[in-house]
């Protein structure tokens, strides 16, 4: 019988890939809620949707980490740094909060909140792609030292 352990690591340049389609479809986002909040409504509903698969089941089963592990992972060679995966998985789960008031803006008639919820998470989904600044891996650490300093009720 083999055991197999969860990674607790993956190669950064998935999440970087992850985050550039993310970009692409926040831009689209923003840029049909010009025109249809009904279509921008759908495709930040579905954004949101992958944002909650990636906080769930992490990196290595993120719907577009599952692009970048057989289309690209293949050709660029073994990973040469890596990052920890509880982060990123709270970094996608603050994208789905974000995602999450953004669909109930352009749902319930507020497409400016719509339009500025999808801006924060691009500008937080442009950051890593860029530049590798993951805003919800900073905010990770601040989270957990908080929640371990608060004492568990009686």
């Amino acid at each position: 019988m083999t055991i197999t352990s969860k990674p607790t690591q993956v190669d950064v340049r998935g999440p970087r890939f992850v985050a550039w389609i993310t970009t692409g479809v926040l831009v689209a986002v923003l840029v049909v809620a010009a025109f249809s909040t009904t279509l921008a409504a759908i495709l930040i509903g579905i954004q949101a949707v992958v944002f909650a698969i990636g906080a769930l089941r992490g990196p290595v089963n993120h719907p577009y980490g599952l692009i970048y592990k057989a289309l690209v992972a293949p050709r660029v060679g073994p990973p040469t740094e890596t990052e920890p995966i509880p982060p990123l998985r709270f970094a996608q789960a603050l994208g789905f909060v974000f995602a999450t008031v953004s669909l109930l803006g352009f749902v319930l008639g507020s497409p400016i909140v719509g339009a500025v919820f999808a801006g924060f998470a691009l500008f937080a989904a442009f950051l890593n792609a860029a530049f590798g600044v993951c805003l919800g891996c900073q905010i990770y650490p601040l989270v957990a030292r908080l929640r371990h300093s608060v004492p568990a009720p009686n």
